[in-house]
């Protein structure tokens, strides 16, 4: 595997980038993988090292640049990450403060500059291209989708957050823009994605020109799909990763 970091020029400055890809062949189709609100850490760099030995491309961008180098993480003494409801809540405030001054309009911003960089440097082939987006990740990647449809034809979500809402960068406005496929996955216990919200989701989508597949996992509540977190639940992180690539490999093309 070949990996590196790069500074990606947008309006707001430069973006520290995590790019891997395979050793041999290329060019590959390009995966994006949008952090969740603790940041980028080495958990979210091993899952895109996953994807990238499978034959793609990937990207791991950090969102929070504006705000200097973002780290948070915090572990028990399984070495296992803590999810972020049990932490004192000093600690939360921490990890949370960032998300505050992070809009989906400065995502899409940066998407669109990683994308110019991606076709120009990297080892990258013309085309759709596809992304996985972890809680907040998974709401940025409907809002990424909408905004450069023509690109992002395979778009997944992991426990997201705030698909729904009263803002006016609220991705469920756009739904319509979709094209390709949309996979989210769900947690059976989330306040940030209750059932209500689920089906409100689906009913707005059935009319949409996107493919739309969710599924909720038994068993598991928000953070599931993270593989170092404590509340880690294999079987739907499995189911969820079977789902994807089959996406993957029909919007994206072979690997």
């Amino acid at each position: 595997m070949q990996e590196f970091s790069v500074n990606v020029p947008t309006v707001d400055g430069p973006m520290e980038m995590f790019v891997t890809h395979p050793e041999q062949g290329g060019p590959f189709a390009a995966v994006v993988l949008f952090m969740d609100v603790w940041g980028i850490r080495e958990e979210l760099l091993d899952i895109a090292r996953r994807i990238a030995t499978v034959g793609y491309c990937v990207a791991v961008p950090d969102f929070y640049h504006r705000q200097g180098r973002v780290r948070h993480e915090y572990r028990d003494t399984n070495n296992r990450m803590i999810s972020l409801h049990t932490l004192p809540e000093a600690d939360r405030k921490k990890v949370t403060a960032p998300l505050a001054l992070l809009s989906d309009t400065m995502v899409v911003a940066d998407t669109g500059a990683l994308i110019r960089y991606l076709d120009a440097e990297a080892p990258v082939r013309p085309g759709p291209m596809g992304s996985v987006g972890y809680c907040m990740g998974g709401r940025h990647v409907v809002s990424v989708a909408a905004a450069y449809p023509e690109r992002f034809r395979a778009t997944a979500g992991l426990h997201p957050t705030s698909l729904i809402s009263d803002r006016p960068d609220s991705p469920h406005a756009r739904l319509d823009r979709l094209r390709g496929e949309l996979y989210l996955g769900f947690a059976e216990t989330d306040h940030y994605a209750p059932p209500a919200t689920i089906q409100a989701l689906g009913v707005a989508l059935a009319g949409c020109s996107v493919g739309y597949h969710h599924e909720v996992h038994p068993g598991t509540v928000h953070g599931y799909a993270l593989p170092d977190r404590d509340i880690h639940h294999k079987l739907g992180a499995n189911r969820d990763w079977e789902l994807i690539f089959a996406m993957y490999r029909r919007q994206l093309g072979p690997v």
